[in-house]
């Protein structure tokens, strides 16, 4: 399966939330030059705490302050609210390329979904020098995607160059 051939079905950013969390988003939108961005996005998650809104919307803004660990905790989250739409494996480690090219075409926006979250998982573990987790995340990502759809050959080549470096340097 492509993962490029695909017709776009349940965006997530299209989902209905619960009263009030779409406000509280914007508001954190309008709010972070100010530094006040975070507690209406924690209100949000709060209010709704599977919202794939509000947890793309908490990674952003953690991204963005820097605070990796926060963003990773939330793109954890999100990974699991996506997969629970999916019926994936918990552990990604368990994922096979049957689970993307066997799977139903009306899937096909979810499960783009978790492997782009997927690697925004990795990316963020690069970031905190967890590499041998990260390269671990990019090599599963090459495996399911052998188009590259997804991108991640570049940051596994990436991550490998990095360890090699950080290998030299040791010695």
């Amino acid at each position: 399966m492509d993962l490029l051939d695909f017709e776009a079905q349940g965006l997530y950013f299209e989902q209905a939330d619960v009263a009030g969390v779409k406000e509280m988003i914007a508001s954190a939108a309008e709010n972070y030059a100010d530094g006040d961005a975070e507690l209406p996005l924690l209100k949000a998650y709060f209010l709704a705490p599977e919202s794939l809104n509000v947890l793309v919307a908490l990674n952003r803004f953690y991204y963005y302050q820097h605070r990796l660990e926060e963003a990773l905790t939330a793109t954890t989250k999100a990974l699991v609210v996506i997969r629970s739409t999916i019926a994936f494996p918990e552990d990604w480690r368990e994922l096979q390329p049957a689970h993307v090219s066997d799977a139903p075409a009306e899937l096909l926006t979810h499960i783009r979904l978790y492997l782009f979250t997927l690697k925004a998982v990795g990316f963020l573990n690069m970031r905190l020098e967890n590499l041998d987790l990260s390269q671990s995340i990019f090599e599963k990502l090459v495996e399911l995607d052998s188009r590259d759809r997804i991108g991640a050959q570049g940051l596994l080549e990436l991550v490998i160059k990095r360890k090699e470096t950080t290998q030299q340097l040791e010695k």
